[in-house]
């Protein structure tokens, strides 16, 4: 296990790095590359562009291995909390603050909470000087106004929600947690992008066949190794990877194994105990057929690897037989690239069929090779670049990658949701264009408006059948399909173009990394809440960019993204938005009771201090505790519904609902406690409470008893009608424990208020009022409830008005995502768009041209002095 951060000077490492990126295939790392080798000797570390050659803190070193006397050195360059594992740990315990409308709006309204507090502060002082108490008793009396109505529990009472969320989480969907704020920001996703490869598809390939090709056309396809007629395409086939033994078992790449395995040959490592297998082998990996010796001519050697990089899209090996004089590199990779690498064997037909099985939803990987006149140490020191290009082509392997169960599904659940869905993936165009087909991202009627960049390097914008673009295809439905080259060349020229590719574009193809985070970002800038999906290291910086980062690993949990889902399909996905939006319509919920409750002790206790009373300890004990802690931590509990409402829930406290509803509640509060308090001075009974004749502390009184009285079943009432169920929550009725206890504290405080003897001294109640009169606090209690709950249900939060609501205001939404899915012109504004970005593209070109031929001339005109010098 590493301790820290250490970049690899000699040898090379396989490291497993689940812990940090989610991807459970082990990584191999290669030696730092020679800055003087490559022609920057000023070069300087960076861990982002060199992450391939760094050994992360918290990973496991599975294998290490060096040649000759090499052996494996690294630097150390962080340690302890600047390790990547020390970021991981400080994300869970210092998350990053989130910035989102809600608790923006919380701050605001305790802002408001206090200018009360203040109001009612200013109101006590004046009161008690008249009174002509004590500057001590004064300033508690006062203060004990603002922590009523600024609660210190509040921070406390907007936590639980999330913390039932996240138990729910890991308990029910096997998702884990790093940043419990993000489950609120959850609830409003209203754009998910996925991953293809390990995503939306399984992990596991089945290959289908092999194309071998001549320097003119493709051969027949083959099913079987023995039918290939080009050792050159097994060899590549079985040699291109980066495979190793653990335990006896080959482990890597899925893909590498498939390919590996078709071959039927074998792969040894050197060393005669598993020991020395692991660590300092100093001999180099060897493939061999099936029916060779360990001592054959026809065994190759792995010299020296270029691991898979989804930037470069290939990977490569410097492979050399036994016996053999020349070194040979095995490269493989996404047919665009392969084919831009090599100088001969291209067949003519070669796009063509490329796009035949890309079209049908099939994966393509292409093969090439390259005869190395170098020695041994040429070849190590030999940069990537020199080696990987005038290649030779050898043909194409075809994979079939097929959709895990539970895609389409999921896919059709978030759709029905008003959730947009997107792919961003590596794969090719067309195959991605498939795959997003038959998993419903797209729908048979919607066209695909394939934007690329042609051979020339300049944007293009065709058909599904490479046509032109008609001004039909637009009047109809359509998506755009894209490339991550093309994405990139707008997003750098053009910012009107960029963000109606973002709200129209439905697949993502040939994307890097880099280019998934900005597609994430452009969507965040459009006004989307956006999640992200994916299964590997390529997504960590969507991961981190996106509002909910969903990691799909067999780790706990990983730094590249706030959720992590040990089940390795999406269906974490609307599990997450589910309880996302359940914490969120709670959260909303407890803080409109937090607040409500607070204005109403606030107000009982404003109506007590005008005759110099006030609320006994135990009173505000029972209040505090029994009531409010209690029905707040057990209406928290109330789980996610089981479906997805098209709507999200509001995220925003100062809108008209949730103004009108604590308005509403505090109308209905003033009235009922007003009420109390006049019939309580027609009791028969009645006495006027003198605080001149009582102790302080001593509140009992036929005003304490009216006021304290009604003012339990408002807090009641108050937390049942902010603990509406649908369309987030489950019904009330689900949450048996906070039924259970409401009909405790409601059948307990009827009694302390209809048969107060036996809790006088307790409660400090009036024991001479008057039953019939004791009962009429009830009933006001009663019908207090009735009118809030007609009012909040039937008016506030009706089904009909809150979708009418929330329809109108899509509409009339002036979130820029909106107005550009209204907007008519999109053809003539893209189309303007491209021909400006491809004049721009080929001004850039023809100064790089002439700048070229400016350097020509400068050395042809040396070369001529230099001439007429030596003569």
């Amino acid at each position: 296990m590493m301790p820290c951060d250490a970049v690899l000077l000699t040898g090379s490492a396989i490291v497993n790095e689940s812990m940090l990126t989610g991807e459970s295939i082990p990584v191999t790392k290669t030696p730092l590359p020679n800055p003087t080798s490559l022609g920057h000797a000023d070069l300087e570390y960076d861990l982002s562009q060199h992450a391939r050659h760094t050994l992360f803190c918290g990973t496991k070193v599975i294998q290490t291995r060096f040649y000759e006397s090499h052996r494996v050195k690294a630097v150390v360059v962080r340690t302890g909390f600047a390790t990547l594992k020390g970021e991981l740990i400080r994300s869970i315990l210092y998350p990053k603050p989130v910035n989102f409308k809600f608790n923006r709006h919380t701050y605001g309204y305790i802002g408001v909470l206090g200018c009360i507090a203040l109001i009612g502060f200013i109101y006590a002082v004046f009161r008690m000087v008249e009174f002509g108490y004590d500057t001590g008793r004064i300033v508690r009396r006062a203060l004990d106004l603002v922590t009523i109505t600024v609660p210190p529990a509040l921070p406390a009472a907007m936590t639980i929600g999330l913390v039932y969320a996240q138990l729910r989480l890991r308990k029910k969907s096997n998702v884990y947690c790093i940043s419990p704020q993000s489950i609120n920001i959850a609830g409003s996703i209203n754009c998910c992008v996925f991953d293809k490869t390990g995503t939306l598809t399984e992990d596991g390939l089945d290959l289908m066949e092999v194309v071998p090709s001549n320097p003119t056309r493709f051969e027949s396809p083959v099913a079987e190794p023995e039918e290939v007629a080009s050792r050159d395409l097994i060899l590549a086939m079985a040699a291109c990877h980066s495979l190793i033994r653990i335990d006896g078992q080959l482990t890597g790449d899925p893909l590498d194994l498939k390919l590996f395995e078709w071959t039927k040959w074998q792969l040894e490592e050197s060393g005669t105990s598993e020991e020395e297998n692991r660590f300092d082998t100093f001999a180099p990996t060897t493939v061999r057929p099936p029916t060779s010796s360990p001592t054959s001519p026809e065994n190759y050697g792995i010299m020296r690897q270029f691991p898979f990089s989804s930037k470069l899209q290939r990977m490569s090996v410097v492979s050399r037989g036994l016996n053999a004089k020349h070194f040979v590199l095995f490269t493989k990779g996404s047919p665009e690239i392969i084919r831009s690498l090599c100088k001969e064997g291209i067949p003519a037909d070669f796009l063509q069929v490329q796009d035949t099985y890309t079209k049908r939803g099939l994966r393509v990987i292409a093969m090439a090779y390259r005869k190395l006149s170098m020695n041994y140490l040429k070849v190590q020191r030999a940069t990537r670049e020199e080696l990987e290009w005038e290649l030779t082509f050898l043909g194409l392997v075809v994979l079939e990658n097929r959709l895990k169960p539970q895609t389409k599904p999921v896919i059709e659940t978030l759709l029905k949701a008003n959730i947009r869905c997107s792919m961003a993936t590596g794969d090719n165009l067309l195959t991605a264009l498939s795959v997003a087909r038959e998993c419903g991202l797209m729908t048979p009627k919607e066209q695909g408006v394939l934007i690329d960049t042609d051979t020339s390097g300049m944007l293009q914008m065709t058909t599904e059948n490479n046509e032109p673009v008609s001004d039909g295809v637009f009047a109809s439905p359509f998506r755009f399909v894209v490339t991550g080259r093309a994405l990139e060349l707008i997003f750098k020229n053009s910012e009107v173009a960029f963000h109606q590719v973002c709200v129209r574009g439905t697949v993502f193809a040939r994307m890097s990394p880099d280019q998934k985070q900005i597609l994430v970002e452009g969507l965040q800038h459009l006004g989307y809440f956006v999640g992200m999906c994916g299964d590997g290291a390529n997504d960590c910086g969507a991961l981190k960019a996106a509002h909910m980062g969903i990691s799909l690993s067999e780790a706990e949990a990983s730094v590249a993204s706030s959720f992590t889902s040990k089940t390795p399909d999406i269906s974490a996905v609307p599990a997450v938005i589910r309880e996302g939006r359940a914490a969120l319509a709670t959260s909303f919920g407890v803080f409109k009771y937090m607040a409500a409750y607070s204005v109403t002790q606030h107000v009982s206790v404003l109506f007590l201090y005008w005759i110099g009373s006030g609320l006994g300890d135990f009173q505000f004990l029972y209040i505090d505790l029994a009531l409010i802690t209690a029905l707040v931590f057990l209406a928290a509990r109330a789980e996610a519904c089981r479906k997805l409402s098209r709507y999200p829930p509001p995220s925003s406290l100062i809108s008209v609902r949730p103004i009108m509803s604590l308005v509403v509640q505090l109308v209905l509060m003033i009235a009922g406690l007003t009420a109390a308090y006049l019939i309580s001075k027609s009791d028969p009974n009645f006495e006027q409470y003198d605080h001149e004749e009582k102790e302080e502390g001593d509140y009992a009184g036929f005003e304490n008893t009216a006021v304290f009285s009604c003012s339990l079943y408002m807090y009641i009432t108050q937390a049942i009608i902010y603990s509406k169920g649908k369309p987030y929550r489950k019904r009330m009725y689900t949450n048996v424990l906070f039924l259970l206890y409401t009909f405790v504290v409601v059948a307990f405080s009827t009694l302390i208020i209809l048969y107060p003897e036996p809790f006088n001294d307790f409660f400090e109640l009036e024991p001479d009022s008057d039953f019939w009169y004791r009962l009429i606090y009830v009933d006001i209690g009663v019908l207090y409830f009735f009118l809030s709950w007609l009012i909040e249900d039937g008016i506030i939060e009706n089904t009909c008005w809150r979708q009418r609501f929330a329809h109108r205001k899509t509409q009339r939404s002036v979130k820029p995502y909106r107005r550009i899915e209204r907007a008519a012109n999109t053809k003539q504004s893209l189309t303007d768009a491209f021909n400006e970005i491809n004049q721009t593209l080929q001004s850039e070109s023809n100064g790089v041209s002439e700048s070229a031929v400016d350097v020509d001339e400068e050395f042809e005109q040396s070369d001529e002095n230099d001439e007429m010098s030596r003569l």
